[in-house]
């Protein structure tokens, strides 16, 4: 009884005859490339998954070396720039990171349900789960952390080892912690950089929203204040820069969760009916609306919210029952703050294995039908008002920060940019990018939250713009037909 977007996925290969996810443009033709004024010998990054190469649910080898900061440093190399060491998974498969830690299921895929024939993400098992770093964590360049907020960024606790159940724990730090339990991310970071450190890549605060998003809502603890965001926003870049106060640096801010197919792969009306079904759905609901009606005419709910509220199922594609704590409270009544879902719904990614599927292996309770989908499946129009409130906010402080050390950041506005891609102007070689995960143009991964390779190198020459702009430098940029996309269905 589930339908998801994905079936376009199928067309999409046929039409484009894509086999591999790379495309054959001529290499860009660049100029002398010249540092111009600030010197790339040693790059630092610090930020979340993104910068630490996430993609697919996961981090694994070839998602770690096509992070967004791997290859702006590769072009650097090209004006100056010298190596620039990561802490190593070695994971063919990975670690995926939505998972407990030590998890041995793998990375997200795009797989043909056998069943329904649609193309689901599904995770690879078994996988590889995540060990310590063998290497030298003298000579790290990348601290790029997956789950990383600013919190977790300063805090000691993050890297505790010895106290796994700590709410800041991130074993995908501590893996790689020069002292776990003591070091913060930030403090080593800051140590890489006085260690001959001269320039920075700085792109934390994105998940001090993220989590909040992914979650539907549900747990509005996950947003920080306004002015807790600030304090510790501009600690950790202050000390990043305090390290070394010759180094300049490039600083990026949060995309609008309108830019991820995360909240958009999925429809509201995803829930396919025929007639038959269609009407045992609508029998189980008689009672409820009867129910409706008499509160309504109560007085209790106004005519606007009992239509809201009212679950009629038609014969075909259909919203589906859905929890909405906004609602008026009826359970005095006997009434459950339900409805069904439409267009201004938010409706995550992950509901596409579970909507219309038997729950608990109870074939009369199916989830969107006579079970409503939970909250953490859903961003309600009041939560994503939220969200772009806090978004806007927190950008502000970060743009602010940016200008009071102006002689030695630029902001790189990744907002902007992404929403460029959700509107369709962007391309390369007059091919797209687009804001999805439908192979070979889709820009994000698989769990449609992290840019892929192609996406990526696109980025990688937004920083160069920005560098460029800013410093008169002449930075190769990268051909982004060169790098893969999403593998095809499996």
């Amino acid at each position: 009884m589930k339908r998801t977007e994905n079936f376009l996925y199928l067309v999409a290969f046929l039409l484009l005859g894509a086999c591999d996810g790379f495309y054959e443009f001529p290499e860009i033709e660049n100029p002398e490339p010249s540092p111009g004024q600030v010197d790339f010998s040693k790059t630092i990054a610090i930020g979340s998954s993104v910068t630490a190469g996430v993609m697919d649910g996961a981090l694994y080898n070839r998602s770690q070396q096509n992070s967004y900061a791997v290859i702006l440093a590769e072009q650097l190399k090209e004006a100056g720039g010298g190596e620039f060491n990561l802490p190593d998974v070695d994971a063919e498969v990975g670690s995926y990171v939505l998972s407990p830690p030590g998890t041995t299921i793998g990375r997200l895929i795009l797989r043909v349900d056998a069943n329904s024939g649609s193309v689901i993400p599904s995770p690879i098992v078994p996988g590889n789960p995540l060990l310590p770093f063998d290497g030298n964590r003298a000579e790290i360049n990348n601290f790029g952390v997956n789950g990383m907020n600013l919190a977790a960024a300063l805090s000691p606790e993050t890297g505790n080892i010895n106290a796994p159940e700590h709410p800041l724990f991130n074993l995908h730090y501590a893996r790689f912690a020069s002292n776990p339990g003591t070091s913060t991310l930030v403090a080593d970071a800051a140590a890489a950089l006085a260690d001959g450190g001269t320039f920075l890549i700085f792109w934390l605060g994105k998940n001090d929203v993220l989590p909040y998003a992914l979650q539907g809502g549900a747990n509005p603890a996950l947003l920080p204040a306004d002015e807790t965001f600030e304090q510790l926003y501009n600690t950790a870049l202050n000390t990043l820069l305090q390290a070394n106060p010759d180094a300049k640096g490039v600083v990026a801010n949060i995309p609008s969760l309108n830019s991820l197919p995360f909240f958009s792969t999925i429809s509201w009306n995803a829930l396919p009916l025929n007639q038959s079904l269609a009407g045992l759905a609508n029998g189980a609901y008689t009672q409820y609306n009867q129910a409706l009606n008499e509160v309504a005419q109560a007085g209790l709910i106004t005519d606007t919210e009992r239509n809201l509220r009212t679950i009629t199922f038609q014969p075909g594609f259909n919203g589906f029952v859905m929890e909405d704590k906004t609602l008026t409270d009826l359970s005095a009544s006997g009434i459950p703050s339900i409805r069904l879902s439409n267009a201004n719904d938010k409706v995550a990614l992950t509901l596409a294995t579970v909507l219309g599927e038997p729950v608990g292996g109870n074939n009369s309770a199916i989830r969107g039908v006579t079970v409503p989908v939970e909250d953490q499946y859903v961003l309600l129009p009041s939560e994503q008002e939220i969200l772009e409130e806090k978004i806007n906010t927190f950008n502000g402080f970060i743009e602010a920060a940016v200008a009071s050390q102006s002689d030695r950041l630029v902001l790189v506005d990744v907002k902007a940019f992404l929403d460029q891609v959700a509107a369709g102007t962007v391309n390369a070689g007059s091919v797209p990018l687009t804001n999805s995960i439908v192979p070979p143009n889709g820009g994000f991964s698989v769990d449609g939250v992290h840019t892929n390779a192609r996406a990526n190198a696109f980025l990688a020459n937004y920083f160069i713009e920005a560098i460029e702009a800013k410093w008169g430098s002449t930075i190769p940029k990268v051909n982004p037909n060169a790098f893969m996309g999403n593998d095809l269905p499996r």
